[in-house]
């Protein structure tokens, strides 16, 4: 993945988080409620943003810094967010618990992204 193309999907990510997060918290408050869900869905909209965050540095990073392993610190933080943040959104949406056997998938995703930058780091400056 270019620079460009990570910075983008920060943009779009980002633009995502704050949606979402203003959705569920107006529009989702009821279904939220009667799953008990508020406090995971909320969880995912942090964990989205946080990471939303992470690739726009890795952006700016890419910019000033060459290394393939900032490519795949780039890729695990995008398939940390669809795994992740995505299995918690379904499950508080439909209360379908075996999704949340996979969100641990999604985490590790988030790991190897910032050890993919910790090594790009490490390995170009």
């Amino acid at each position: 993945m270019t620079a460009k193309t990570i910075l983008i999907l920060g943009g779009i990510l980002g633009a995502l988080s704050v949606a979402i997060g203003a959705f569920g918290a107006h529009g989702l408050e009821a279904t939220l409620t009667a799953n008990t869900r508020v406090e995971t869905f909320e969880t995912a909209v942090k964990y989205q943003f946080y990471h939303t965050l992470a690739l726009i540095l890795l952006g700016i990073l890419m910019l000033n810094v060459q290394s393939n392993y900032f490519s795949y610190a780039g890729i695990s933080f995008l398939i940390g967010i669809v795994i992740f943040s995505g299995s918690l959104y379904t499950l508080s949406l439909t209360n379908i618990t075996w999704l949340g056997a996979i969100t641990p998938i999604g985490g590790l995703a988030f790991i190897m992204g910032w050890v993919f930058m910790i090594l790009g780091i490490s390995k170009s400056l």
